[in-house]
């Protein structure tokens, strides 16, 4: 077949209208777990402090003279820790013709462009406080604050390689990192001994975040060796959510923003978010320098370990 003489076609055609979607599509995943978890806290200087109250030792000697006249006990102090706020931001420049034109998905560019930053701001904050083995560091005039990440508090109940020298913070006061060692496979044997030693000391966790690799590992565990056909849905379902243990059930969800090679296990009311007052993802209009418009998205915040013996980790874990 072939086309008629003197059709008139599309491609001769000057006037057409475009045809473009009234919508935008994104992909990048913004759901981040630990945040989404934790809670929120007012912090009032950039030094966040708060503190720990541990008990004596349970004694099995407890026996005592009948009229005795009583000594008086050892006083336990509490604790007291802090972390510092770090700052980040994200910033939206929009011109005034891009403005001024009229747009295909949003009625307003800068408004577009401040959620899109906004976005990539709370990804970031999930990245630093759990993707990241970081020390708390007070920075100067030239060097910015760090807060203390995750990996800087978990010490008292973790599973790790015995090769390659690993080891856990020197102190679970957001001073010092991890050191990590040569990968080994993420087993439930490991997993069980952390929940053991969360639960001798006291720790009630009820999430286990994994990375991609470890996520399927965890759904090869007992109970779930292999998938299972439900013939009335018609589906396998070889995923594991949830986690029935000795000590309590845990949910286990999947963290694109942490380290592959960890998986922790978290009672996540013991830990919490801090922001600076008037510093929680706001939007702050900058100077006009020129034809164009710029809003900074901005957040000061500290990570807040209020008692990391609550929650643990399965460390130097392999990741493919």
């Amino acid at each position: 077949m072939s086309l008629p003489t003197s059709t008139f076609a599309t491609y001769q055609a000057v006037g057409n209208r475009e045809d473009l979607s009234d919508m935008i599509y994104r992909i990048d995943p913004v759901d981040t777990p630990f945040m989404s978890a934790a809670e929120k806290e007012k912090a009032t200087a950039v030094n966040h402090e708060w503190q720990t109250q541990a008990l004596a030792p349970a004694s099995s000697s407890n026996a005592q003279l009948e009229g005795d006249d009583p000594t008086t006990n050892v006083t336990t102090p509490t604790v007291r820790l802090g972390n510092l706020c770090q700052i980040s931001y994200k910033v939206a420049a929009v011109s005034g013709t891009q403005q001024a034109v009229e747009h295909a998905g949003r009625d307003n560019e800068l408004a577009y462009q401040e959620m899109l930053k906004g976005l990539e701001l709370k990804r970031d904050i999930e990245t630093i406080v759990v993707g990241t083995n970081q020390a708390k560091n007070a920075g100067s005039t030239t060097t910015p604050r760090f807060t203390a990440s995750i990996l800087s508090w978990i010490m008292s109940n973790t599973s790790k390689s015995t090769s390659g020298s690993p080891s856990d913070p020197a102190a679970a006061d957001g001073t010092g990192t991890r050191t990590d060692g040569a990968q080994i496979a993420f087993t439930e044997a490991r997993l069980k001994s952390v929940l053991s030693s969360i639960w001798t000391n006291g720790g009630k966790p009820g999430v286990i975040m994994t990375g991609a690799f470890n996520k399927q590992v965890f759904s090869t565990f007992t109970g779930r060796a292999s998938a299972i056909e439900d013939a009335k849905s018609k589906k396998i379902v070889a995923s594991v959510d949830a986690y029935e243990s000795d000590f309590g059930k845990l949910k286990v969800v999947a963290n694109r923003f942490q380290r592959p090679r960890d998986v922790l296990v978290l009672e996540t009311d013991k830990w919490a978010v801090a922001y600076l007052n008037g510093r929680n993802m706001i939007s702050i209009p900058l100077a006009k320098t020129g034809d164009s418009d710029r809003r900074e998205i901005l957040a000061e915040y500290a990570l807040v370990a209020r008692n990391e013996k609550s929650s643990g980790g399965i460390f130097d874990n392999t990741t493919s």
